[in-house]
């Protein structure tokens, strides 16, 4: 278990790093007006200057790509319920995931600020979630049939 928890969190690692990078891309297409934006401009003069900022949030990045994926061994917990096996995951990864966005200023610093990440951040989770649980048991289903 602890090999396959090493393993997937150096996978995890970069593609943390890609999924970051393209969402700047994204980001910048959708409010760049042309330029491109590689980290939110709050963090810069908090960092120095852009390219420590861009490292910090690329570092901070992989350590959220870790995180996701070693933490994805729960899913094959087979003795535990699907119930205890999404809350954990949902509360290991928001335990990384909203210090991440607080300190790369990815959210307001504010209550609400935090607050509305959080609600963004489980939304995004339940969709994702409730996608990958009917995509199953419509394999299940075709399994099933084959069998039958």
């Amino acid at each position: 278990m602890k090999k396959k928890i090493i393993l997937r969190g150096a996978v995890g690692a970069p593609i943390g790093i890609t999924i970051g990078y393209l969402i700047t891309i994204f980001t910048s297409l959708g409010w760049g007006n042309g330029y491109y934006s590689p980290c939110v401009p709050e963090l810069i003069p908090v960092m120095g200057n852009e390219i420590n900022a861009v490292i910090v949030q690329m570092v901070f990045c992989a350590l959220l790509g870790i995180a996701f994926a070693a933490s994805s061994v729960i899913w094959e917990m087979e003795y535990w319920s699907i119930a205890k096996q999404t809350g954990i995951y949902f509360f290991i990864t928001s335990i990384v995931m909203m210090p991440t966005a607080w300190f790369l200023h990815w959210m307001e610093h504010t209550i609400t600020g935090f607050l509305s990440y959080l609600g963004i951040f489980a939304m995004i989770f339940i969709f994702i979630w409730l996608t990958q649980y009917f995509i199953n048991m419509r394999n299940i289903k075709k399994i099933n049939a084959k069998l039958k």
